[in-house]
């Protein structure tokens, strides 16, 4: 008998087994291969129950095991950077009227929780230049995944463009949830020099089963697809629709994804208000233009400003493609939550920055990155950034050495340096994505370069 299990007396699980009409708890796992079943008791835990103060000493001895890095912050790239969060958010989302264990996603739900919903939805529409977004997808990932499935629905075609840089994590999220409704996913290639995608290959690939073109804006590897007017005609031509995944914080400069034709945007919220946290919470942003089609087939959910006969103003759930509501099996998507906390964390921080301040910030993002970049160019043999598109916050570098040795040597000088690329795109070599916001000063910048030259010349 285990202390913390209340089924754990025999006379009880005995009495469970009956009233489910089995003798052994092996039968309900009897659709495992016998030759993959495990014959030895698990080798977890202590031996015995751990009292709280031996817990308490357990978890703050492995926690003393995490490095932090604060000064300087992190320069990895891969889609999830360091941010300022300002003190105010985590000040309102910690509110005892948001913050909940679980995400509230029935229709019951405050009115004051829908309003915030509602106000996320309005900002994110604002910056996107779309017309409707839904509140909200758990990460972009994610997201992907549901534009690819929602694209092949529209258009009743099979068929998805994606570019060859695209990210790695996304591109096997997306493919892993599409291959089962029979939907396939097609590379394109890219230039060499820019990075941005080969019009030519696109062209060639192009063909009444394709649903959609998916551009990265800016991509992956931190780019800008500078061509995206032409992907859009492209894919338009043929009657596919376009996919944009963009960066939120680059809208300050550059145009939204509803300026140049995209008719489903997508985007990570994280550098939003949300920071770092072991690898999440994380947010997906999902948008669409006004098309009955397009608006219908959205996975998630809505949230609608209405009036009461009174003509008093209410907020309400509009739109549920849930499989666990009305919709059932003509359900758009089984996404069962979301991330309705992330979310008004991100409507807080776009409350705060405002238009004039998402452009400064942006400016200052692009600035320093553009420094950093020139910086390491200036070691030599370091050749960065190595496409010649421009970027915004991220950028990959390629080393004349190891670039595993070197992040080792960062780390030994308190430095967390760029995301090795080697694994994902072997043709690049040795070389590294890094990136660089508004956290990272001067100082920072310099020490990381001085880090780097004193190994790659040392090396040398």
């Amino acid at each position: 008998m285990h202390p913390w299990l209340p089924n754990s007396p025999p006379e009880v699980r005995e009495k469970l087994l009956r009233s489910i009409g089995i003798e052994r708890v092996d039968e309900l796992f009897r659709d495992i291969p016998e030759s993959i079943v495990l014959r030895r008791p698990l080798n977890v835990g202590f031996g015995r129950p751990l009292s709280e103060p031996e817990v308490a000493r357990l978890v703050d001895r492995l926690l003393s095991k995490n490095r932090v890095f604060r000064d300087p912050p992190p320069f990895m790239g891969g889609g999830v950077c360091a941010h300022h969060v300002p003190s105010l958010v985590a000040e309102i989302v910690r509110r005892s009227e948001f913050y909940t264990a679980y995400t509230p996603y029935q229709a019951e739900i405050s009115q004051g929780l829908l309003q915030a919903l509602f106000e996320y939805q309005s900002l994110m529409a604002d910056l996107v230049g779309m017309d409707v977004v839904n509140a909200s997808m758990y990460d972009m990932s994610t997201a992907v995944a549901e534009a690819f499935l929602m694209a092949a629905r529209v258009t009743g075609r099979s068929r998805i463009l994606v570019p060859a840089t695209m990210n790695p994590q996304h591109y096997g999220v997306a493919k892993t949830i599409v291959e089962a409704k029979g939907i396939r996913l097609d590379k394109v290639g890219y230039d060499g020099e820019t990075g941005m995608m080969d019009l030519d290959d696109l062209a060639s690939k192009m063909g009444s089963d394709v649903a959609a073109v998916y551009v990265e804006n800016p991509g992956y590897l931190g780019f800008f697809e500078e061509n995206v007017e032409a992907v859009a005609d492209a894919a338009h031509g043929k009657g596919a629709l376009l996919i944009a995944g963009f960066e939120p914080l680059s809208l300050g400069i550059v145009k939204p994804p509803g300026a140049y034709g995209a008719d489903i945007a997508v985007a990570e919220g994280q550098p939003l208000g949300l920071g770092l946290n072991y690898g999440g919470p994380l947010l997906g942003v999902f948008a669409v233009r006004w098309d009955r089609r397009l608006v219908r087939q959205m996975p998630g959910r809505l949230i609608g400003l209405t009036e009461s006969r009174e003509g008093e103003r209410g907020f309400a759930m509009i739109l549920q493609t849930r499989e666990q509501h009305i919709r059932r099996e003509r359900a758009t998507s089984n996404i069962t939550t979301n991330e309705a906390l992330a979310a008004i964390a991100a409507a807080v921080y776009l409350s705060l920055l405002g238009r004039a301040g998402i452009v400064r910030l942006a400016e200052t993002i692009v600035l320093r990155a553009r420094y950093a970049a020139k910086r390491l160019s200036e070691i030599p043999g370091v050749e960065a950034p190595v496409f010649g598109s421009k970027h915004f916050k991220e950028f990959a570098v390629r080393f004349p050495c190891s670039y595993r040795e070197l992040h080792k040597h960062l780390l030994k000088s308190g430095v967390l340096g760029g995301h090795y690329l080697g694994t994902e795109f072997p043709w690049l070599g040795e070389a590294a994505l890094f990136c660089v916001t508004e956290v990272h000063s001067k100082g920072d910048i310099d020490m990381l370069v001085e880090k780097v030259a004193e190994y790659v010349e040392g090396d040398a």
